[in-house]
């Protein structure tokens, strides 16, 4: 039997309160003007508003994963992480951008009610799509270093190999260390996280023995 999606799409017309009101006129304003798009990420990223589909039940397992990996430093320093269900307002241009990982102080300084600030994180990580290439490998890693995020993960997948690079040092916009392994060999991620990262972990999710 075909199955169908009973789920109604947003109404984006304007309410008889908003009508008057001044269309946006940037990515962020736009931004702030949409209503919760359930099943959608939304971010600002380089000045464009970038609306794209929820990552793949794979794509999300590789972030669990690394959360996993995290746990028990996560439970020793009290600290926070998140698996593709917070977002981040970098510091400075206020622009909002969704981690597929995000690991914080329990006490990150936010802006406004939901998202995190870029300056007081501790690390981001992205999972590379298809779709998300050149965000993912380079503009994102300008962005959070700009927004003064200590350390940047980028696992991978599309890439042949399949690789994990951890961005540290960040100054002026861009991240000044750099190391990156195939998928199965161990990375280190330095302070403020100060952990071994076994890669292997990621093999069987990509289809490797």
């Amino acid at each position: 039997m075909l199955m169908t999606s009973r789920r109604r799409p947003a109404d984006l017309r304007p309410s008889p309160e908003t009508a008057s009101q001044p269309l946006p006129g940037t990515a962020r304003e736009l931004f702030d003007a949409l209503p919760q798009l359930p099943g959608l990420r939304t971010e600002v990223i380089d000045g464009r508003l970038i609306v794209s589909p929820v990552g793949t039940p794979e794509h999300g397992w590789l972030a669990m994963l690394l959360s996993y990996e995290l746990y028990p430093l996560i439970l020793d320093r009290d600290w926070h992480g998140y698996a593709g269900n917070v977002d981040v307002c970098i510091d400075g241009p206020r622009d909002p951008v969704e981690p597929d990982f995000v690991l914080a102080p329990a006490d990150c300084p936010r802006w406004g009610d939901r998202k995190l600030l870029s300056s007081g994180l501790i690390m981001v990580a992205e999972i590379v799509s298809p779709g998300s290439v050149v965000d993912d490998r380079d503009r994102k890693p300008g962005i959070y270093a700009s927004g003064q995020v200590p350390i940047m993960i980028i696992v991978d997948p599309v890439a042949t190999p399949a690789t994990v690079t951890v961005l540290s040092d960040p100054k002026d916009g861009v991240y000044l260390t750099s190391t990156r392994v195939a998928v199965g060999s161990p990375v280190h991620i330095p302070e403020p996280v100060g952990f071994t990262l076994d890669t292997s972990v990621f093999e069987k999710a990509l289809g490797n023995p």
